[in-house]
């Protein structure tokens, strides 16, 4: 199959246009109450099962992450490889089957985020969220010593999955200074992380986390992080519960420390491809997996950040055209990629 990926595409009216009207066709019958609230209540169950059928079979490591987030490796080992050439050439990796198992928006977020994007381009500490809070209680009464305290760089992803950009960075950042953290809210992905060959728990603390619950504790305290990252997280979110979830992540960063979010655009290929009966709401879908994925606005993420009380460094739409020439199939991808600095 011969692949042609173009950056940066921009879109006629009539292109817009015509987007727009499927996404008007495809969200004219919106899921009853009922179904909307079982997708809610069982969104853990629905990750967990994910990722035990998936493990981490599912992606290829995000070595793309360093060109597009350079904050991610000041200090990169010499003589990385694939990723240190300039431009963008580097990180294209087109998967064979174009969007694979994501046809038809049918697919979870690890698959439809890694496959997207690839066509673009120890001993477990602790593992519940009880025993997270149990720590983060621990460590308030001594005085804070917590998990990488010791650290002058701390990095946290949230919504690591199976570790596909953790292990990245670890292998990548040579700083001796380095602590990264992770968490997800699938118990079942934060044990593939922890159970993984290159987990280092001197570097590295990976726990779960529950986003939506802002009594969930963080083992880090407010303002100790130079980096946060969410990539194509936020999308599988709640729309209302963005706002509280931007704010409570964005107290975590150090003044300077940066919020780096990859996601999906409106009117991206996923977005197309639903099928009536899959709208939860405006611009927010169910996939028959019974994940949930949103399509952002640069405008909807710029309000929440700077609601957050962060400033704008960069917020841009990646629009692509990939065409298999085998299938003769054109695709169009929309993401949007953000840089938020808290002042």
């Amino acid at each position: 199959v011969i692949f042609h990926n173009r950056d940066n595409v921009e879109w006629s009216e009539e292109q817009e246009a015509s987007a727009r009207s499927k996404v008007q066709e495809n969200s004219s019958q919106l899921l009853p109450q009922d179904k909307q609230e079982e997708y809610e209540v069982n969104a853990k169950r629905y990750w967990d099962d994910f990722y035990k059928i998936h493990e981490n079979g599912f992606f290829k490591d995000r070595h793309w992450l360093f060109t597009e987030f350079p904050e991610l490796a000041p200090n990169r080992n010499p003589g990385q490889s694939g990723d240190s050439a300039p431009g963008r050439g580097n990180k294209e990796e087109p998967n064979k089957e174009g969007l694979g198992c994501c046809e038809n928006g049918h697919c979870s977020l690890g698959a439809r985020a890694e496959n997207q994007l690839n066509l673009l381009k120890g001993t477990p500490e602790i593992c519940t969220e009880e025993g997270t809070a149990q720590k983060a209680t621990e460590l308030s009464q001594s005085g804070g010593d917590y998990p990488g305290s010791s650290a002058s760089y701390r990095i946290l992803e949230v919504g690591c999955g199976a570790g596909n950009t953790v292990f990245p960075i670890l292998q990548t950042n040579n700083d001796p200074g380095l602590f990264v953290y992770c968490c997800d809210f699938s118990t079942a992905a934060v044990d593939l992380v922890q159970n993984n060959a290159d987990y280092d728990s001197s570097r590295c603390f990976a726990f779960v986390h529950d986003l939506c619950n802002d009594q969930s504790p963080f083992p880090m305290p407010d303002e100790s992080l130079d980096v946060v990252i969410l990539i194509f997280v936020l999308s599988a979110i709640l729309p209302e519960k963005m706002q509280g979830i931007v704010t409570r992540l964005s107290r975590l960063l150090k003044p300077g420390g940066m919020i780096l979010l990859r996601d999906y655009g409106r009117y991206d290929l996923a977005q197309l491809r639903f099928k009536k009966g899959q709208c939860l709401s405006d611009n927010f879908y169910v996939r028959g997996d019974g994940t949930r994925v949103y399509f952002f606005t640069q405008d909807e993420l710029d309000d929440l950040f700077t609601t957050a009380g962060l400033e704008k460094v960069q917020n841009l739409v990646d629009r692509r055209l990939q065409v298999n020439r085998g299938k003769q199939m054109t695709m169009y991808r929309v993401w949007i990629q953000c840089k938020y600095c808290r002042p």
